[in-house]
């Protein structure tokens, strides 16, 4: 599902009157000025048309379970309507909240909205609405980690209460600090206001931070996205904070920026609100009372009042019903994946209980045979595993029998977008499978496919869960042309004399999130060319994405 609407949802560090009286200011202020410059002279309850095609729709109420206020901007455009949404809420006791939605309504039924960017407006609500998220300040524009910040920069990274990422830059070695934060990081994080807790890491504050963070560090120019619950004394929760490279940043500060913004925009778009807000009625347009005027021209103003309201309306509730159905998907792709982890899990334990018990039993019968010390010697590890997708890319040319000849470009976005290591783990794992698999059919030791070869590996030889195998896509993928175009890659001329094949088997990655890398691969062993790996990246379009 993309990520098409704008989401901020904060608390204010005032009170609700105070808040409201701020966000009627800002919104004032953003209304009349350029670009926009709408005549605001007429801002009442109801609904007010304050420029050709642009209506401000305002309602408040109090009751037994608190207060609201809410703005609803619409601005007709040639394809569509643009509708910005600001709300302030309070519920008994609790704090005051903000939300401010961005949206495209388009008229086309067929057509899919817009993607919304960040509005000037969540910039300036921010600068006065000390604006919080659990206990971290939210704000417009990254805060600097001094040394003296990094115990309390800690605490809000395992607060609970936190709903929002935090987002934490360092500065790479010999670079002048400033200069990077205005010239690199600022413009970077921009689309993030609203969206995340900003910080960058002073020179000086980065070894507190990563010695009282060692499985969640973060150094040498890169930037990571922390998720709402860190546990730091857990080394596996590291690998659920993303971290971008600074090669990454400085390479293409463009496309670094995109897919920075991906995660908190998909988290803010997909996370439940809070109860507060949750509980807020649907507005329900009114128009507004027309003095001087006759019954009749009061009953066709109100008439055209209306008509417009409804066609709004279907608007909206189309786009309503396109999120549900995509949300259904989403839904349904989860709890097969769900489903498979769980069974690979099972598998993995099965294996490494059969592993701990072999290694226990040959520990013995070393003891009985005088060699001890040599059952409980530590074993000397072998050859370090790749640790990027660009190290994989350079060691393939290592596999005499396997050939990569995809996009070099989508396989390293993989190192901006994986949760730690486990992609690359998986990936070279499978290319190590791939590698012992292609070598014994080239000498003639099997007459299997690599899917029956995971099944019954010999001896010594690498392989993976044969379930993470798909021998070919299914009959819908093959079928649509769009998607087989998209799964026919490079191969060389002795190969297909078109340089090019329909490569439907796959190896799943990973999944858990809207990434779920695949390997996509040739089997030409019996030809004695070997294994010709044409795409490692993101999952390709299917009936589920």
């Amino acid at each position: 599902m993309d990520t098409r609407r704008y989401r901020m949802v904060v608390t204010s560090g005032l009170d609700y009157v105070g808040t409201g009286a701020r966000v009627d200011d800002r919104l004032r202020n953003w209304l009349k000025e350029p670009p926009k410059q709408y005549d605001i002279d007429a801002f009442a309850e109801g609904r007010n048309e304050i420029a050709r095609g642009v209506t401000l729709d305002h309602d408040s109420a109090t009751g037994a379970s608190g207060t609201y206020g809410r703005w609803r901007l619409r601005e007709t455009t040639p394809d569509g309507t643009w509708q910005t949404t600001v709300v302030i809420r309070q519920a008994g006791a609790g704090p005051t909240w903000v939300q401010l939605d961005v949206e495209h309504l388009p008229d086309d039924p067929h057509a899919l909205p817009v993607p919304a960017k960040t509005p000037r407006l969540a910039g300036n609500l921010l600068d006065v609405l000390q604006a919080r998220d659990g206990l971290a300040d939210v704000t417009r524009m990254p805060q600097v980690i001094e040394v003296d910040d990094v115990d309390s920069v800690i605490d809000e990274l395992c607060d609970e209460r936190r709903r929002l990422p935090v987002v934490v830059a360092s500065t790479p070695y010999g670079v002048d600090f400033d200069a990077w934060l205005e010239d690199t990081v600022d413009p970077l994080v921009r689309p993030l206001a609203g969206l995340a807790v900003l910080y960058v890491l002073a020179p000086e504050a980065e070894p507190r931070f990563n010695r009282a963070l060692e499985h969640h560090q973060v150094f040498a120019g890169g930037i990571r996205t922390y998720l709402p619950g860190v546990d730091p004394a857990w080394a596996a929760d590291g690998q659920r904070h993303r971290v971008m490279s600074r090669k990454a940043v400085t390479e293409s500060p463009a496309r670094a920026r995109h897919l920075l913004a991906q995660l908190p925009q998909s988290l803010a778009t997909h996370a439940p609100l809070p109860p507060a807000l949750d509980s807020v009625p649907l507005l329900r347009a009114r128009t507004k009372e027309s003095a001087g005027t006759s019954e009749l021209e009061r009953l066709k103003d109100e008439n055209h009042a209306l008509f417009e309201i409804l066609e709004e309306a279907g608007r909206e509730q189309r786009v309503r019903a396109d999120e549900i159905r995509d949300l259904k998907q989403e839904l349904q792709s989860a709890r097969q994946g769900e489903s498979l982890l769980t069974v690979e899990y099972d598998e993995q334990y099965r294996d490494l209980q059969r592993a701990k018990a072999q290694v226990r039993a040959l520990q013995k019968r070393l003891v009985v045979l005088h060699a001890g010390e040599a059952a409980y010697m530590p074993v000397e590890p072998g050859p370090a595993e790749p640790a990027s997708f660009s190290e994989i890319l350079a060691r393939i040319a290592e596999m005499p029998r396997v050939h990569f000849t995809g996009s070099r470009k989508i396989t390293l976005e993989l190192d901006d977008q994986a949760y730690g290591s486990s992609w690359g783990r998986m990936t070279w794992d499978a290319l190590l499978a791939l590698r012992d698999y292609a070598d014994a059919a080239a000498g003639g030791d099997t007459s299997r496919d690599f899917k029956q070869w995971c099944e019954d590996v010999p001896e010594g030889m690498h392989a993976i869960s044969p379930r993470k195998i798909i021998r070919d896509e299914s009959k819908s993928v093959k079928s649509k042309t769009d998607w087989r175009r998209e799964r026919t890659f490079p191969v060389p001329d002795y190969v297909d004399p078109t340089r090019k094949v329909f490569m439907g088997a796959h190896i799943r990655i990973g999944g858990g999130n809207t990434v779920a890398p695949r390997l996509h691969y040739h089997d030409a062993s019996c030809a004695t060319h070997g294994i010709f790996v044409g795409y490692i990246g993101p999952h390709l379009t299917n009936t589920l994405t």
